[in-house]
């Protein structure tokens, strides 16, 4: 019952879009670098690296480069 209730809740909540570039990097087997407390994020595979970083604002910048 425990896990139904942690499931419906969470597949509830809506993904931010940095949250959907980690994930989506994450199953591509990305390596990952933070620093700043997690304002600035480094991922990269063999085909694409993404910064995503975070002002003092609140405001997320993310940039996408294919290695293509």
């Amino acid at each position: 019952m425990a896990a139904l209730m942690t499931f419906s809740l969470t597949s509830c909540r809506e993904q931010t879009e940095k949250e959907k570039v980690i994930e989506d990097m994450k199953d591509d087997g990305a390596s990952m670098e933070v620093k700043d407390g997690g304002d600035k994020i480094k991922m990269k595979t063999d085909e694409k690296e993404v910064k995503i970083k975070t002002d003092d604002d609140g405001d997320t910048k993310i940039k996408t480069d294919d290695n293509n």
